[in-house]
């Protein structure tokens, strides 16, 4: 049985800061649910893994034997069939994993809410388990600049990423909130208590006695 404990989506653009502002969340006892992380362990299930070989080669593995997300990303994020075969081969076990883990959260009193984390969370129909959708809002020019920094991607790479998700525009009319990710975790915080006071996760909602 569902406890009422409340399922916050993080979403946004490509390199928006969305697991910076999880961590933000966190620190008020909330539970992170990351789909990303679960499309790692997909990559690693034997069964899921040998059919990736199957479909794409060898090449596609590293020197331990293990997916190379890279290299497989260089081929399906080239070309939106690729992209879809893949998806169908991960998804079922992300939204496997990602349910489990709403789950445990609910029945853990020690976790007072959960954030949900995931990059394609509208577009694979995910946000359909959050309570409240929260857009990371950040400026493209700021996004290049930190993923080139910190994942070493092309302007190419950032622009195929961008393709296989929802337009910014339309992800944003989903949301119930926006934050303003375009400084540091110090200027992030105070927003995410903000919404944590509003909706009530510490105690009452603002306004109510």
């Amino acid at each position: 049985m569902r406890s009422n404990k409340l399922v916050i989506g993080l979403i946004g653009g490509v390199g928006s800061g969305k697991s910076m502002a999880a961590a933000e969340f966190a620190k008020y006892a909330g539970r992170i649910v990351s789909g990303d992380a679960f499309g790692h362990e997909a990559l690693r299930r034997p069964e899921i893994k040998e059919q990736v070989v199957r479909r794409w080669g060898h090449e596609i593995l590293n020197d331990q034997g293990e997916v190379e997300r890279r290299r497989l990303g260089a081929i399906v994020f080239a070309h939106s069939k690729e992209r879809q075969e893949l998806e169908a081969l991960v998804f079922p076990w992300i939204e496997k994993r990602i349910d489990e883990e709403i789950a445990r959260a609910m029945d853990d009193s020690h976790v007072k809410f959960v954030v949900l984390d995931a990059a394609i969370m509208l577009e694979a129909g995910w946000a359909k388990r959050c309570d409240k959708i929260v857009f990371v809002d950040t400026p493209r020019e700021e996004r290049v600049r930190r993923l080139g920094q910190e994942r070493g991607w092309t302007a190419q790479q950032i622009e195929e990423r961008e393709k296989a998700q929802w337009p910014l525009n339309e992800k944003q009319m989903r949301a119930q909130a926006l934050l303003d990710n375009t400084g540091s975790p110090e200027a992030l915080a105070p927003q995410v208590r903000k919404l944590i006071d509003q909706w009530g996760i510490l105690g009452n909602p603002e306004g109510d006695v």
